[in-house]
């Protein structure tokens, strides 16, 4: 095992959980196994503390921990910290080249290791705090990746300065970005051993590309080999919903603060995760309308447990109330995940506008599946931004990457709908 420091500061320790976000899982007979006051323990980057591109369960852990403590952990850029200001797009295209192509572009920190994680529990692990560097990227692949490789061959790097007393990126002169840090990519250990290449998420989480991931979330992992092992990297600053171009700010965390718990006699299949009045769940899949689908029988799942009604009237409450919306398109195995209130009669933001509203302008569009709908509704907007906006088109293209918000329309009828929504307030001087 590798050698950290590893501190034990009580009234610290103390601080982080008393100010985590702790709701306690539904099922009453679920058992969280912790001591009171956790140690808290440091985590840096290092080579011999991360790994590129591939998760393998038979890594030596980086860190091993007791539940109910806490971990700072640090994060790299792509490629252990290659992607930095100054690396043109040809340096970046180079070393993605010399890579293995089994691999992710992901630089990942840990595996963490939690005593008593046994296959068949529950790893909760609470988001306490994220500081991220002072910089960060995107880059449109040319020809390559994203949602629309063919519309935009040109390819194109660029770095920004991101102002953490502002809470704020400037994407161009006018335009501020605001910053959501999240972890892009967490996860435990998947059930097949072997190694396995960090690009799409599943049922252990990892590449989700969830942009509501943010401090405060409380995320429930399934637990597949013992230990858990969880990882995590691809640091974003802030990234739309469905981070169309192939990527978001992306950026390196100098803190990722969580809190790791073993809850036992409870099991799930899935991971899913709570805001302070909402579930969050989860559906993978290549296919977006698959990926939907399996987002909602998550969110039946919980509606079923949490409000203790039958299977059919679960379904039924999921139509009324889940908010699903487009995660990513871009990592072949695509996202979409639903915000649920945890309370009834508690109603979350079903705002699904098809045109212009005071706050946001609005694409829409309707098809036979999702991936159209997807399609016609974000290049609609990219092209209606660098019209209006008179913004060079791979520049909008990125800029719907890191700001816009997808959302799936009413899919009770028989096709599909997208709404793609940009806030206003990103030009600055508009009300907001």
């Amino acid at each position: 095992m590798n050698t950290h420091t590893t501190a034990h500061h009580p009234a610290i320790a103390a601080a982080l959980l008393a100010c985590a976000l702790t709701i306690t899982m539904p099922d009453a007979n679920a058992q969280v196994a912790h001591r009171a006051a956790g140690k808290f323990h440091i985590l840096p980057a290092t080579t011999e503390n991360t790994q590129w591109g591939l998760y393998d369960s038979t890594t030596t852990p980086a860190l091993t921990i007791q539940s109910g403590d806490t971990v700072v952990m640090e994060t790299m850029n792509h490629a252990h910290d290659y992607w930095i200001p100054g690396r043109s797009l040809q340096d970046v295209l180079g070393k993605r080249m010399d890579n293995n192509p089994q691999r992710g572009p992901h630089s990942i920190t840990g595996p963490v290791f939690v005593e008593g994680a046994e296959p068949g529990d529950v790893l909760k692990v609470t988001i306490n705090r994220i500081v991220p560097r002072a910089y960060g990227y995107n880059i449109t692949l040319p020809g390559v990746g994203g949602q629309f490789p063919k519309e935009f061959a040109e390819g194109r790097l660029r770095y920004f300065y991101i102002d953490l007393d502002k809470r704020q990126i400037e994407f161009l002169p006018g335009i501020q970005i605001p910053l959501k840090p999240f972890p892009g990519l967490i996860g435990v250990a998947r059930k097949e051993p072997g190694p396995y290449s960090t690009r799409p998420p599943g049922e252990f989480g990892g590449n989700m590309d969830v942009r509501d991931l943010t401090a405060g979330t409380v995320l429930h992992f399934p637990v597949w080999t013992r230990g858990a092992l969880l990882w995590s990297g691809d640091a974003h600053a802030a990234q739309g919903n469905g981070e169309i171009n192939i990527s978001a700010i992306e950026t390196a965390f100098r803190e990722l603060n969580l809190t790791f718990e073993v809850v036992k006699g409870r099991s799930l299949l899935y991971p899913r995760a709570e805001k302070q009045d909402s579930w969050i769940t989860f559906g993978f899949d290549p296919d977006l309308d698959r990926a939907h689908t399996k987002a909602l029988e998550e969110t039946a799942k919980i509606l079923i447990e949490t409000h203790k009604v039958s299977a059919d009237r679960g379904r039924t409450l999921t139509d009324m109330v889940a908010d699903c919306r487009v995660s990513q398109v871009v990592n072949g195995t695509k996202g979409i995940h639903c915000l649920t209130p945890k309370r009834p009669g508690l109603k979350t933001d079903l705002a699904r506008p098809r045109t212009d509203t005071v706050t946001d302008y609005v694409t829409y569009a309707e098809e036979d599946t999702l991936t159209k709908a997807m399609d016609r509704a974000a290049l609609m907007m990219i092209d209606r931004i660098a019209n209006e906006k008179k913004i060079d088109r791979t520049n909008s293209y990125a800029l719907m990457s890191v700001a816009l918000d997808c959302r799936v329309g009413d899919w009770t009828g028989s096709t599909r709908k997208v709404h793609c929504l940009l806030p206003k307030n990103l030009w600055t001087g508009t009300k907001k």
